[in-house]
């Protein structure tokens, strides 16, 4: 968010290639906080080999969070990556507008991921989750047709930012009941299939522009991604449920 909110700015005040610098430092400065202020943690747990890490591979329940993530958490980075490109070239927005508008997507996306997460909690990861892809998926199809002002353009990113930000804090609250022994390792496969979808959204709106002329393709194609993860979402519904319940007390735990 902050990106897309000073980049455009900052490029135009002091070039581009100063803006990457003035990243670096804001960065150093975090290096440093995180070595004079992080500590570990007082106690350590058993050691668990790399075998053990790696058994989550073979759980098919591991594919679908996969899924799940690389949709939520990969459309939303995809977008976000992808807004001010697309503002600029579609609505002939001046670049720093262009990224005032994706911060105004990124921050409402940003700022639900925990109301997401209460909503799991409150009426269960899989309810959340099969109620936030259709809203991304429709709004994704409703963006994808050109709308004919810039405000209702962005009133759809938002909408589509809004389900998949607090789709991001519903898949994680599944996956530690899920996984109560290899959070860790689960968090980095989940992560990282989530970075891979936002790659695949950004580079498939470049290539349906390119090959296409218009962007319609790949926000098509990511919409039919997220009624996948409908569908799978609901396939695994029960079983989930069933199987999730187990070492927890009754009603302890909503899924």
């Amino acid at each position: 968010m902050l990106a897309a909110l000073f980049a455009p700015a900052l490029g135009l005040a002091f070039g581009w290639t100063n803006v990457f610098g003035l990243t670096a430092i804001l960065m150093s400065v975090v290096l440093v906080l995180f070595i004079l202020l992080a500590k570990d943690a007082p106690g350590q747990g058993p050691k668990i080999s790399a075998r053990d890490y790696l058994s989550v591979l073979g759980m098919k329940d591991t594919y679908w969070f996969m899924l799940f993530y690389g949709v939520t958490f990969g459309g939303f980075v995809g977008l976000a990556s992808s807004l001010p490109i697309y503002f600029h070239t579609q609505y002939a927005l001046a670049p720093v507008d262009a990224g005032y508008a994706s911060a105004a997507c990124v921050f409402a996306g940003s700022m639900v991921r925990p109301l997401g997460g209460a909503l799991a909690d409150r009426f269960g990861g899989i309810n959340a989750l099969s109620f936030m892809y259709p809203i991304a998926a429709l709004a994704l199809v409703a963006v994808s047709f050109g709308l004919p002002t810039m405000p209702m353009a962005l009133a759809g990113f938002v909408i589509a930012m809004l389900a998949l930000g607090m789709g991001n804090g519903a898949v994680f609250q599944l996956v530690p009941v899920r996984y109560i022994k290899e959070i860790g390792v689960m968090t980095g496969i989940v992560g990282c299939a989530g970075g891979i979808g936002g790659f695949y959204l950004a580079s498939s709106l470049g290539f349906a522009k390119q090959w296409t002329g218009s962007y319609q393709a790949g926000f098509l194609i990511f919409a039919g991604l997220a009624l996948v993860a409908f569908i799978g979402i609901n396939i695994v519904r029960n079983e989930w449920r069933i199987s999730f319940s187990r070492g927890y007390a009754e009603g302890s735990v909503r899924i």
